[in-house]
């Protein structure tokens, strides 16, 4: 049988998950091997220094910098309070003295008695990560975080936006090729999921926003709003550290499309369940997707993915990545073994498919994205 390898999506009912949970920073893990997480558990903590300002004891008090030291009230390392008196002159026979007050909380970082500034820190940052996903603790990156095994649902998308939120689930279309229109949206969908169909409008993902959704699955998106979105034109795919409150994760493409029928029920049939989604996207090196994570589903069987799974075959399920039938996806019933010339004369390997409408085409296999499901 031929077969071919080619790049895709995973669109999985039930499968092993294995997620990298890691600080920006070193600090302190708080979980350990076998222990069982949720969503919300925390799992890592750090702190990261806060902003410093520098004062200019010296010509503030106006002495001279090399008895800034006999001047200070505090030492290295004192915590301080904004509005307290931290520096002193001592005047002229104990008449016209000079004080300084502290701008900021926080602490004592350096004082010099060679520039005449004093470093004070705001206070330490505290950084936090949690779980995403409920499952166990596989294993501890020393210092830094830990390695989740999660089961359940994993579908991603071709491009997202917006970080980590958590939600359930809930349609608000009845049709894969529905339209998210503004009015399908109300007050009772805030901190949900919401599942459209084929395209959402700029005002929906705006008074989504402005309810309070966790996060938007839908089929296509105008690519210009989301440069009204974000801001900025999006340019190289990398997204995620945008904080928008609400995440966007597009499964099939630009325009109008509609949702393939395999995630379309697979959404269906999670339901009312408590799922996470992360819209970040990295196109280039080290490709990252958006997606949608329904952990514990308590199915049965679940379909650990393997790198083999990424190769085309007879009865793989893949979507057409470019025009004339960009979006549409379908079953491989035929992958000839040699070349075939196209109608622009060059000499491709193709795949023949049959799409869910029944038509059959003759497509590019580097046209082709995979669909694990």
């Amino acid at each position: 049988m031929a077969r071919s390898y080619t790049p895709g999506l995973k669109v999985l009912s039930n499968t092993i998950i294995t997620k990298n949970r890691r600080l920006p920073l070193k600090g302190k893990v708080l979980v350990k091997v076998g222990d069982k997480v949720d969503i919300d558990t925390i799992v890592a903590s750090t702190e990261i220094p806060g902003n410093v300002q520098m004062v200019n004891v010296a010509k503030k008090l106006n002495i001279d910098p090399d008895i800034v030291n006999k001047c200070m009230l505090v030492k290295i390392d004192d915590k301080i309070l904004k509005g307290q008196i931290i520096a002193e002159s001592k005047g002229l026979f104990g008449f016209f003295k000079s004080e300084l007050k502290s701008p900021i909380d926080g602490t004592v970082a350096n004082i010099s008695d060679v520039t005449g500034q004093v470093i004070l820190s705001e206070p330490h940052i505290p950084i936090e990560i949690n779980a995403y996903a409920s499952g166990n603790i596989k294993s501890i990156i020393n210092e830094e975080g830990v390695v989740i095994s999660s089961e359940g649902a994993l579908i991603q998308g071709i491009l997202g936006i917006g970080g980590e939120n958590q939600g359930i689930i809930q349609f608000v279309v009845d049709l894969r090729d529905e339209v998210l229109t503004a009015d399908k949206i109300n007050e009772n969908h805030k901190n949900k999921i919401i599942i459209g169909g084929s395209f959402l409008e700029d005002e929906a993902f705006i008074k989504a926003k402005d309810i309070g959704v966790s996060g938007i699955v839908v089929g296509g998106f105008n690519y210009e709003s989301l440069s009204k979105i974000l801001g900025y034109n999006l340019g190289v795919a990398i997204t995620g550290s945008e904080e928008l409150g609400t995440s966007l994760m597009i499964t099939e493409g630009f325009g109008e499309i509609a949702m393939a029928k395999r995630t379309f029920d697979i959404f269906k049939h999670f339901e009312n369940k408590t799922a996470v989604i992360n819209g970040s996207t990295q196109i280039r090196a080290g490709v990252i997707r958006p997606e949608v994570i329904i952990p514990n589903t308590d199915e049965n069987e679940n379909n650990e993915f393997k790198e083999e799974d990424m190769i085309i075959s007879e009865g793989s399920f893949v979507r057409v990545i470019r025009t004339p039938f960009f979006g549409m996806v379908g079953t491989v019933i035929e992958l000839p073994s040699g070349l075939t010339k196209l109608e622009s004369e060059t000499e491709v390997r193709i795949a023949k498919i049959k799409f869910e409408n029944g038509d059959e085409e003759i497509i590019p296999r580097a046209n082709l994205e995979m669909i694990l499901s």
